[in-house]
């Protein structure tokens, strides 16, 4: 059981820093920092997209319109951290 637990906390780690990844990306396609018409860096926005998305748009809907500021990363890294430690300081000590 112990195992599933790690293996589920190193999902979440991963998933944690893609949606860094992915607002660090939005950041430097909004600056132009990136040349959004190199393939590469649409390959790499599109995958970030696409991996992201999914739990972005539930808590962006919910969300109030803040004038182009989007807190729904900061809301989604905090679940994520809820549930690691939800993890492993309620779930994984009853199945020791």
């Amino acid at each position: 059981m112990l195992a599933l637990f790690r293996t589920i906390d190193m999902a979440l780690s991963i998933y944690w820093w893609f949606i860094i990844a992915s607002a660090i990306f939005s950041w430097l396609y909004a600056f132009n920092v990136v040349n959004p018409r190199n393939q590469f860096v649409g390959m790499i926005g599109d995958f970030l997209f696409r991996v992201t998305e999914p739990a972005l748009r539930p808590i962006r809907n919910l969300l109030p319109d803040m004038g182009g500021i989007d807190i729904s990363p900061i809301i989604v890294l905090l679940i994520i951290f809820f549930v690691r430690q939800l993890l492993w300081t309620t779930i994984a000590p009853a199945f020791v």
